[in-house]
């Protein structure tokens, strides 16, 4: 081989190692467009739209027998029936050319709903010291010390019940092919193929068309768009409604003028309203242009909640009071950086300085340019410019120190206030786990739902963040005869019967933040709820049939200038605000009437309530 002297001989070899794959890339050009005297599959499905360009033939994917006119020979040998990527076949078919991706998958949170399972069972029975997952296996932690996951299959009680039948069609271990706008499939598809609300097939390949239970195309997508996460997230704290601007209002009736539903229908027969969406849904990003790939796939680690396995935080893009972000510049050719990069509009390249995430990785679309911080939109190709926060007065206000970002700068927060739940042993429920209905189904009700404001305490960092109710279960157990053993029941929580508040980010944050005033001068942020006061009692208002003392939208009373706390903050090392620190929050209403600007000079340092006696505080407060 003659070396080209303007080359190196590592770059002659990278070269014919990139040509032999641009050649191997042109064999599958053609993909599902095989020729149709060939292949029974194309036969069949005449204009099915092709999954890549860098997907090969039908049989690749889907397995089976091409070379038959017979539909049920030819079918006999697929993968998965219709759908290869699901849980049963995906190490054969995915798992072939996507192991990396398919050995994070199997052990994100999305798949393995650990917390999920784990917080039903704190709530219904409490832990039994073993960890459960959808579908169990053998994994590692986050310290990649061995783990075993048992199937929630095995958790024979109301807990496992509960999940199977209730919370489970929102993993991506099954397929939900029913519920109006939250179907998706199971697997890889769940996130890569685009569902409709009616779950129809609407593409080309007239032998499926209209098909209920199958993607709107067979066209991969291999971004996920804002809807996607939709079909999911739109239970609970409904964090992908808050974001784009939407409510289901309380037990998803919203009425709007003349008494009429809102205007968009959405899963379980609710209906949606308009209220402002988050400021970034506002300027066009989608969810994957801030949450990373192992947010969503997993890092190859088994997480048991949410929030260990999510490693973003608004911090990376705009910095802390006292730190800028931080970057990396990539200069390895194998940087996982470009390989996620390259189906962006602009996809990174060497020598670009990359934001880091809260865990000191890099983001794929977030960066450092000519002394500003620039986000890609990984489908759209828009640059937004972040806004670097950085020793702006209002952020650097002494007792601020522990706030989190969305603590300031969220712009409502969903409640939902009493959740009834009905087990009735005397009627058949859907298991959706193990596939078939068995005796008990199970209902639900709520008391009352509210936006704003919402209560703060400590979250699992050791940082005051909102709160929402998490869950407030009342239980009902009726047996197959009809009789009650358990009626309105309260689960205990850390020994004692308690209801539950756990910290949240309700993903609808505004540029603005809460007032001053608001926050240190209205005690339902502090945790009190609808509230009077009374001297130094505040007593709450939102009361609950089971108790007269311990209202629904509170975790906090005063009695006599006590404060005491009556339920719980879940996640480790999560709290409510102790007695002191709500009465420090709520003196500086001292100094707000004259100093209600957050970016006034006094807030700069601690606050010293003996000012108020010189001379000029003192003729302040008389009023002379």
């Amino acid at each position: 081989m003659r070396i080209n002297p303007e080359f190196p001989v590592y770059d002659q070899g990278c070269r014919l190692a990139a040509l032999f794959f641009f050649m191997l890339l042109l064999s599958f050009l053609n993909g599902c467009a095989v020729d149709k005297d060939t292949s029974s599959c194309v036969a069949c499905h005449g204009g099915i739209e092709h999954v890549s360009a860098t997907h090969g033939d039908c049989v690749s994917c889907h397995g089976g027998d091409p070379g038959t006119d017979d539909k049920t020979r030819s079918h006999a040998t697929m993968r998965g029936s219709e759908n290869p990527s699901s849980p049963e076949t995906w190490e054969e078919s995915c798992g072939g050319c996507h192991r990396y991706q398919l050995e994070r998958v199997k052990t994100t949170i999305m798949q393995t709903n650990a917390g999920m399972i784990r917080n039903t069972q704190l709530t219904w029975e409490g832990e039994d010291g073993r960890e459960y997952s959808s579908s169990g296996g053998k994994t590692f932690d986050a310290s990649g010390n061995p783990l075993e996951l048992r199937p929630v299959e095995d958790l024979d009680n109301l807990s496992g019940e509960l999940y199977r039948k209730f919370c489970s069609r929102c993993h991506i271990g099954i397929s939900n092919a029913v519920s109006y706008g939250a179907a998706h499939a199971s697997g890889c598809a769940a996130c890569h193929f685009p569902w409709n609300d009616t779950a129809t097939y609407q593409g080309s390949d007239k032998s499926m068309l209209g098909r209920a239970g199958h993607s709107a195309s067979h066209k991969m997508a291999a971004l996920p768009d804002t809807m996607v996460c939709t079909r999911c997230h739109n239970r609970s704290g409904r964090i992908a409604f808050s974001y784009q601007g939407l409510y289901d209002g309380n037990n998803g009736l919203v009425p709007t003028r003349g008494g009429e539903g809102g205007p968009i229908m959405t899963s379980g027969a609710r209906n949606l309203t308009s209220i402002t969406p988050d400021i970034h849904f506002a300027a066009g990003m989608e969810c994957i242009d801030c949450h990373t790939s192992r947010d969503v796939m997993g890092d190859g680690f088994a997480y048991r909640n949410m929030y260990l396995q999510t490693e973003v935080a608004c911090e990376d893009c705009h910095g802390s009071a006292s730190e800028p972000p931080r970057y990396r510049e990539i200069t390895r050719v194998n940087d996982e950086t470009l390989r996620e990069s390259r189906w962006y509009k602009m996809p990174a390249k060497s020598g670009m300085r990359m934001i880091r995430t809260a865990r000191g990785r890099s983001y794929s679309n977030v960066f450092y340019r000519d002394g500003a911080i620039w986000l890609q939109g990984k489908r759209s190709g828009k640059l937004h410019r972040s806004k670097v926060i950085t020793g702006t007065p209002e952020h650097t206000i002494v007792g601020h120190g522990r706030l989190e970002c969305h603590a300031c700068h969220s712009r409502t927060s969903v409640q939902c206030f009493g959740c009834h739940t009905r087990y009735d042993k005397g009627r058949p429920g859907m298991d959706f786990i193990k596939d078939e209905e068995t005796p008990g189904a199970f209902s639900e009700t709520e008391d009352y739902r509210m936006l704003y404001p919402f209560p703060l305490a400590l979250n699992q960092r050791g940082r005051i963040s909102p709160v929402t109710p998490g869950c407030q279960t009342f239980i009902t157990v009726a047996e197959e005869d009809g009789t009650l053993s358990r009626a309105e029941y309260v689960a205990k929580f850390r020994g004692k019967q308690q209801l539950r508040f756990a910290p949240f980010y309700s993903h609808n944050t505004g540029k603005k933040a809460i007032g001053c005033a608001e926050c240190h001068g209205n005690p339902a942020f502090l945790g009190f709820g609808q509230h009077v006061v009374d001297g130094n009692n505040i007593r709450g208002t939102l009361l609950c049939e089971r108790s007269d003392s311990k209202p629904l939208d509170g975790f906090l009373t005063m009695n006599k200038g006590k404060v005491k706390a009556y339920s719980a903050i879940t996640r480790e090392k999560a709290r409510p605000l102790n007695g002191a620190e709500v009465k420090r929050a709520l003196a500086v209403n001292l100094c707000l009437p004259c100093h209600g600007l957050a970016r006034d000079p006094i807030y700069r340092k601690g606050l010293d309530h003996r000012a108020l006696d010189d001379a000029l505080h003192r003729r302040s407060l008389s009023g002379r």
